[in-house]
């Protein structure tokens, strides 16, 4: 991702100084007219760089974008993507933009084309620009569109740097919405006539659903007077059409520019047709009766449902914290998309333990001294946190004096917000929690508002309690593999030894990989490596069995096969369904040789001190834990003096979609080219050379042995880069 270079000076209400041209609106326009979008945004990053706001809009009402209005930088939508990264982003249709930008399509999911793309100079991102077509726009962006499109953008993006260079700043500006040419004269006469006399309902909307004229026989149909319609939203005027599934099919009709229709009950048992031609300045609205042969009349008592903006905030929220996975990620994902969307500044989000308060994460404040006040305050204590937490009552302060008046004790208190709302975090019908959101001005809760505050942090509360319970369960998972895992490996003269282990990334980050390194009283050490399948606690807690049985066998003078069939049995009798892969080196300083007994587990390599790296082919048995009667033979392979040799799991080389022989030769690769350096270093870079291009489906352990009696480390030859096989047939 590319960083986000800082922002220009913030944008604020009014124009952008006295007399000056609405510099965004016509670039806007015109950008919009050369490539014959529809609709179209200019958004200006916020000055700390963390957000773009929305400067001006066209073709489309303001409210459709509300969800947007301020998006967080790291926000997974067009407009953010496009100034994050400084590309083109194209959207060919509703299929493309389900699978790529879900939470879009569950707000908004009709057939339309998007591209979005960055304002910016070579040093500065001032925002970023998205422009529409109706889903009749060809599934790819042409040249011709692309180059338009960019090209107006480097312009806008120069007129702001000589803006901001000659001291002004950059402000939001009037929406263009392409005012509808109306006739005039006597023409317009007639045409009203025209339509008086049609017995058949028909009525205009602009593009805010506003009635601007319908004919005597609409105003019949739908029960109102005209002077009772006129200049109203259909939604607004008439309550048994104020609901969202209506206002959708509007919205639908404007974004896509296709016909659309719906039938509604006018109560008490009256069904009316509604069919909807748009264009870019408006709606026409043709109203009919409709049979009802076949309908089921709904009661036309039922309160009104929330506004359908209100919901799409529901929904984009609720599809970000699926993805949410511990407590950390709903932290993350509530700050970059929640407070942009209800428009607060500042957030903190507490939860009760052992009788007090204590805060799991917040944003918002430079200084978290002004946060942790909250910290282990009394459930006792007259706070409104407390009382939300306690009560499961949410309260709202649209200004300090009202929060002052009812707990005087915050009097004199500064945080630097204006207006608060403490919001209970309900979940399970238990309250886990309390959040807790501030505005820098004194600030307004209207009843919509606080229903969908409350409707919010439903979503917010469950996905905290689910985050909570999976990093317990992490915990407890690390907890039992840490108990299990060696924490430090024996000194062993003339034995340089390094190890790793990294957790998958994916899951709960546990498994059953291990390495040890043992001490064999009379005898050389033996190192082992091994693999218990799965990534549970299952298998972490198999592994220590696995590692205790390996230890026994060898401290009683086993040879590595007879360690490897010992073990075996354990497994086969403890009939834990789960199998292993392991390694087993009894190494013989003295004689500058290894003995290696092999479980289905992948070939050691080894790096002679010439640079060259060799797979050691040996002979194994099977996995262990699958058949009783299964042995492990015994290879003797010549150690000299200098040489590295690596025992590792299967999660450093099998990779998805990867091929396991172009894997084991790019990390034999690499292994002869680092090989002769500082084991710690040569183990991290052995490491890094699988992270740096794929996600860790697996876990990886490492254990790096090298002789050193007469050899010292950092000697390497010429032959770097070779890697051959040796060994026996297996």
């Amino acid at each position: 991702m590319t960083d986000v270079p800082p922002a220009p000076p913030a944008p604020g209400p009014g124009p952008a100084g006295r007399g000056a041209q609405p510099v965004l609106s016509l670039a806007l326009a015109g950008m919009m007219d050369e490539v014959e979008a529809h609709a179209g945004a200019v958004y200006l990053l916020s000055p700390d760089g963390r957000a773009l706001e929305m400067a001006v809009m066209a073709g489309l009402p303001r409210a459709f974008a509300a969800p947007w209005e301020r998006v967080g930088i790291s926000a997974p939508i067009p407009v953010a993507d496009a100034a994050r990264d400084r590309r083109l982003v194209w959207v060919g249709g509703e299929e493309e933009m389900a699978a790529r930008y879900p939470r879009i399509a569950v707000v908004l999911p009709y057939p339309f084309s998007l591209a979005a793309l960055p304002v910016a100079t070579d040093d500065t991102v001032y925002g970023s620009v998205f422009v529409t077509w109706p889903g009749a726009h060809a599934p790819d962006l042409s040249d011709r569109e692309r180059e338009h499109l960019t090209s107006a953008c480097e312009r806008l993006a120069l007129r702001l740097r000589r803006i901001v260079e000659t001291g002004g700043s950059l402000r939001t500006e009037p929406d263009v919405l392409g005012d509808r040419q109306r006739p005039s004269g006597t023409a317009a006469t007639e045409a009203v006539h025209l339509l008086e006399r049609i017995p058949e309902g028909l009525c205009s909307l602009d593009l805010d659903g506003r009635i601007t004229f319908l004919n005597p026989a609409a105003a019949d149909l739908l029960g109102l007077a005209p002077r009772q319609l006129q200049g109203r939203q259909l939604w607004g005027a008439l309550p048994w059409l104020n609901d969202p599934v209506y206002e959708d099919r509007y919205r639908a009709a404007l974004i896509s520019q296709q016909p659309t229709s719906f039938v509604a009950l006018r109560p008490p048992r009256d069904w009316l047709s509604f069919r909807l031609h748009p264009s870019t300045t408006g709606i026409s609205v043709r109203i009919a009766p409709a049979r009802t042969d076949r309908r089921t009349e709904r009661s036309a008592a039922k309160p009104s449902p929330p506004r359908l903006v209100a919901i799409s905030h529901v929904l984009s929220l609720a599809g970000g914290l699926t993805e949410a996975v511990g407590v950390d990620d709903v932290i993350r994902m509530v700050g970059a998309e929640f407070m942009p969307a209800v428009g607060c500044q500042s957030l903190v989000v507490l939860t009760a333990e052992a009788g007090r308060l204590s805060v799991v994460g917040h944003r918002g404040y430079d200084d978290p001294h002004i946060v942790e006040r909250f910290h282990g305050t009394p459930l006792t204590a007259h706070t409104p946190g407390t009382q939300a937490l306690v009560t499961g009552v949410p309260s709202f302060f649209e200004s300090r004096r009202e929060l002052e008046q009812v707990y005087p004790a915050r009097v004199g208190t500064r945080d630097g917000m204006a207006a608060w709302a403490y919001l209970p975090l309900i979940a399970s019908g238990r309250t886990v929690g309390a959040c807790v959101l501030g505005y820098a001005e004194p600030h307004h809760f209207s009843p919509d508002d606080r229903a969908v505050l409350t409707s919010l942090v439903s979503l917010i509360a469950q996905a905290l309690e689910r985050a909570r319970l999976y990093d317990a369960k992490h915990r407890l998972a690390h907890g039992l593999q840490a108990a299990l895992m060696q924490h430090s490996l024996p000194r062993v003269p003339g034995l340089e030894h390094c190890a790793r282990y990294l957790p998958a990334t994916r899951g709960l980050e546990i498994g059953g990989d291990f390495y040890d390194l043992i001490r064999v009283p009379g005898a050389g050490p033996a190192a082992v490596v091994g693999d218990v399948q799965g990534h549970n606690v299952a298998a972490a807690g198999l592994m220590g069995q696995v590692r205790t049985a390996i230890r026994a066998f060898t401290a009683v003078g086993r040879p590595p096969g007879e360690v490897m069939a010992g073990t075996n049995r354990l497994l086969m009798d403890l009939d834990a369904d789960l199998f292993v892969s392991c390694v087993y080196v009894q190494l013989d300083p003295a004689n500058r040789r290894a003995l290696i007994a092999r479980a289905g587990h992948p070939h050691p390599l080894l790096r002679a001190p010439d640079g060259s790296v060799s797979v050691l082919d040996v002979p194994g048995g099977t996995l262990l834990g699958v058949d009783a009667r299964a042995s492990y033979p015994a290879t003797e392979v010549p150690l000299p003096d200098g040489s590295v040799l690596a025992l590792y799991t299967d999660g450093l080389i099998e990779l998805p979609d990867a091929d396991f022989d172009e894997e084991l030769a790019g990390l034999g690769a690499h292994f002869a080219h680092v090989g002769g350096g500082v084991l710690e270093e040569v183990a991290d870079s052995l490491v890094a050379h699988t992270a740096q291009t794929h996600e860790r489906a697996d876990d990886v352990a490492l254990l790096l042995l090298r002789l050193t009696a007469t050899m010292p480390p950092g000697v390497a030859g010429g032959d770097r880069g070779r890697v051959r096989r040796r060994g026996g047939a297996g």
